[in-house]
């Protein structure tokens, strides 16, 4: 039996249980660079290339309360490694894929495997870490792990595809894996519900009918704009949603326990994350797209102008470990958020032919204060539910973002469309006032001086566009803070749910 003692153990078992949370940020950003060396590969559909794109996060996001419920139940360290497993059997399938079907499955597969693995972690950090200042620290570091996999991404794409097939980006997953089987047994400790009464499969597959439908509306609305089939999908999911939560209820023995959210830490961090997380995703849709098609940028340029973003995050997190010892929780993540929002405004004032060091500025206030805000709202949400349930809030957390990741481009992206397609003539063709880079491709056929006057306009319209949601998204993320603010400092200390106040988690060998 192994014994989590307080020295050199329990950090080399969070550098574990970082490696999966990297790997999975890494593959939500790497297919982007990948996607049109596959596609002359492959030759998929629009409709299969989307597919490709977006099957990932659908999976994760639909299973992640499931699994985290199901990690409570079977023990969260044999959910993580059978995870890796998956995870790393589906890495193969996709780098060799010979179809777009085929890498579509091995992409569900991927899903199925990080679904798995997210909320492992994050639980397992609160087993190893008992000590409050301890457990901020690692939780920074495993935030941390995440900003710099989802910078890394593109960096790492574009080398690998200078030097190596599109495959290569998914087959970097498997050595980690392998890492992660052969440690994981020896550094971390099991844990798991000790009593967690009956599985109840239409719980199961209520989760499932709640939050897939929502996903995948959210995500079409914003590749397709309004539609009937996005709203009614959205529809769809709040109904099985309503259902879903009316059966927790009656349950002795719920899948998920709503007793969790009456504690108003938990309630309002899991808020506060989803919508910080909403403002940071809308504009990293938003800024790859100013640097290479406004600004001009190659893809591995803009990628790398990005990486001070993610130092600033990293620095964040840092940060509210350190400052949490000495300055009050409910400051640190309303003040956090306040600076992201100040950062969201600098960027108003970018411009069609300069204006990169604004945007570097103003990301790394954006990178910084979400992630001090996270790190703590992360350290509230899996502290405020007793040990036994760790798994099911971390996955109620990670729905969160991903929710609020989907949102945030949809909104902040639609509105950015709508400025856009305003401020572009209607004379230039519905090609060029869906997209900058429709407009970029129809400027490709025109006389000089009709491409320059085409090109003007549009970059023009979009920076407005761009200008407008930094407009919405500083308002959110003011809003946000002083809520966080006000409902955390009213939150006092919360107590344990009622029905679950008796159990713990034991750790096992």
């Amino acid at each position: 039996m192994i014994v989590m003692a307080g020295g050199r153990r329990d950090w080399l078992a969070l550098g574990v249980l970082v490696l999966p949370v990297l790997l999975i940020s890494v593959d939500m950003t790497v297919l982007g660079f990948a996607l049109p060396y596959l596609s002359e590969d492959l030759g998929p559909t629009g409709a299969e290339q989307l597919w490709i794109v977006d099957i990932y996060s659908f999976v994760l996001g639909g299973l992640l309360v499931l699994m985290g419920t199901l990690g409570d139940r079977i023990g969260r360290r044999k959910l993580l490694l059978s995870g890796a497993v998956a995870f790393g059997a589906a890495s193969v399938i996709a780098a060799f894929a010979t179809s777009p079907l085929m890498l579509i499955a091995a992409r569900a597969l991927l899903g199925v495997g990080g679904a798995t693995l997210m909320p492992s972690t994050l639980a397992l950090i609160r087993t190893i870490f008992t000590d409050p200042a301890r457990r901020r620290t690692a939780i920074a570091v495993w935030g941390a792990g995440f900003s710099g996999g989802m910078a890394l991404g593109p960096v790492l794409g574009g080398w690998l595809l200078e030097h190596f097939w599109w495959g290569s980006v998914f087959l970097i997953n498997v050595p980690v894996m392998l890492v992660l089987l052969v440690a994981g047994p020896l550094l971390l400790p099991e844990a798991r519900d000790p009593r967690p009464g009956r599985f109840d499969p239409l719980s199961a597959l209520l989760s499932l009918a709640a939050v897939l439908p929502v996903v995948y509306g959210i995500k079409r609305f914003a590749e397709h704009g309004p539609d009937p089939l996005a709203a009614v999908s959205v529809l769809a999911g709040a109904l099985f949603a309503v259902v879903f939560v009316r059966r927790q209820r009656a349950l002795p023995d719920p899948m998920l326990d709503l007793v969790l959210f009456r504690d108003r830490r938990f309630s309002a961090s899991v808020l506060t994350n989803m919508l910080g997380v909403f403002a940071l995703v809308g504009l990293l849709f938003l800024v790859p797209q100013y640097l290479q098609l406004v600004l001009g940028l190659r893809p591995l340029t803009a990628a790398l102008w990005l990486l001070p973003t993610t130092v600033a995050g990293v620095a964040g997190s840092f940060a509210a470990a350190r400052l949490a010892r000495r300055v009050p929780v409910p400051r640190l993540i309303g003040g956090g958020l306040l600076a992201a929002a100040a950062g969201f405004a600098a960027l108003v004032a970018l411009g069609g032919h300069s204006g990169l060091a604004i945007l570097v500025a103003g990301m790394a206030l954006v990178g910084f204060g979400v992630s001090l805000s996270e790190t703590l709202t992360n350290d509230l949400i899996i502290t405020a539910a007793p040990p036994a349930r760790a798994g099911a809030a971390s996955a109620i957390s990670e729905t969160g973002f991903e929710l609020g990741g989907a949102l945030g481009t949809a909104v902040l992206g639609s509105i950015a469309a709508a400025v856009y397609r305003a401020g572009v003539p209607a004379s230039a063709g519905e090609t060029a006032r869906e997209t900058l880079g429709g407009a970029v491709a129809t400027a490709a056929g025109l006389p000089a001086g009709e491409a320059d006057a085409l090109l003007a306009a549009a970059k023009e319209a979009f920076v407005h566009g761009v200008q407008v949601s930094a407009v919405a998204g500083a308002v959110l993320l003011a809003y946000t803070g002083v809520q966080a603010l006000v409902l955390l400092r009213s939150g006092g200390t919360g107590a344990a749910p009622a029905r679950a106040r008796h159990r713990e988690a034991a750790p096992r060998g």
